[in-house]
């Protein structure tokens, strides 16, 4: 199958998928009154999903993946190339999501790795586009992984499509705001009601439920947790138990020097960079209004930060 028509299918799974998570968030919400546009969704959509992917996956294909391929012949290794197409793509599918679970335990228990996963972990509000929220340094890090051998090996082209569709709607899917039940399949198969309490804020969880696909890695290395019931409502069950930075750029700042916002937010400059965005979104909310019946209902604004609580140091749960 030619490679246009290929992106096109999956393209089209892609965007149906999205259209069928959204809708289930709606009508069968795990976590009830979550709203759509909940707090740091513009800064998971359009820096972490649009630009830092775009940008990233140019770097890691075209700056790490093809110099290593031209400097390196390994022709002799590629024993994967008369595979069947579907063979291959699980063998990745498999052998990937085993290194995932591996590497996500490294990153709950090293205070280095920590600080390129807790970004992760930052959302107080968990759903289907929560898991695009990840550190660059994760993210260069676990794709190169995953997509170098299957370039350097001889896979068929159509597994690199295949392969980023399927992490993708597996993505949305564990993330996603459902409250839905797989039965025994769970054991096998990973669910939002397994790996939505590994997003809680508790430390019961916080060296569990690792698997990303497979849930099975959980069962068989015993960490898996499956209390049968939700974490709860509450601001405080979820995310960190320290206060993050909203902002994208100091959020990686925040990854390497740790920082007070608040006081931060005593300078000039950093208080008007600081407050842009909710300003913007304020202009566009009342020049949308304008035009809107005066009896709708008030659409939420977002607020300008002025204080913020001082961020809690709990990197003793990494011991």
């Amino acid at each position: 199958m030619p490679q246009e028509k290929l992106l096109t299918i999956t393209t089209t799974i892609l965007v149906l998928w999205i259209i069928m998570i959204i809708t289930l968030e709606r009508i069968i919400p795990y976590r009830k009154g979550l709203k759509f546009f909940r707090e740091g969704f513009w800064i998971d959509l359009v820096w972490y999903t649009l630009i830092q992917s775009y940008f990233l996956k140019i770097f890691i294909f075209d700056y790490i993946i093809a110099p290593v391929q031209h400097h390196f012949n390994w022709s002799a290794t590629q024993f994967v190339k008369d595979w069947p197409v579907a063979v291959q793509v699980l063998f990745f599918l498999v052998t990937h999501d085993l290194y995932i679970y591996l590497f996500h335990r490294l990153q709950h228990r090293s205070k280095f790795f920590w600080r390129t996963h807790e970004a992760h972990h930052s959302g107080k509000e968990v759903d289907f586009l929560s898991g695009s929220r990840s550190h660059i340094v994760e993210i260069i890090i676990n794709q190169t992984i995953e997509f170098a051998p299957i370039i350097l090996l001889g896979a068929d082209p159509a597994v690199v499509p295949i392969k980023a569709l399927l992490d993708a709607m597996f993505g949305m899917f564990i993330h996603g705001n459902i409250n839905v039940r797989m039965g025994k399949l769970k054991y096998i198969i990973n669910t939002p009601e397994l790996h939505l309490w590994h997003h809680a804020n508790y430390i019961e969880v916080f060296h569990a439920n690792f698997a990303t696909k497979f849930a099975l890695w959980d069962h068989l290395f015993g960490t898996a947790y499956d209390p049968g019931h939700a974490p709860g409502n509450e601001r405080e069950n979820w995310g960190l138990g320290y206060e993050y930075p909203r902002d994208y750029f100091l959020q990686h700042a925040f990854s390497v020097k740790r920082f007070d916002e608040t006081k931060l937010l005593k300078y000039r400059w950093f208080e008007r960079y600081y407050n842009l965005r909710p300003a913007l979104l304020n202009i566009l909310f009342k020049l949308w209004k304008k035009d809107e019946p005066k009896a709708a209902n008030a659409v939420h604004k977002p607020e300008l930060v002025t204080t913020l609580t001082t961020p809690q140091r709990q990197e003793e749960i990494l011991q």
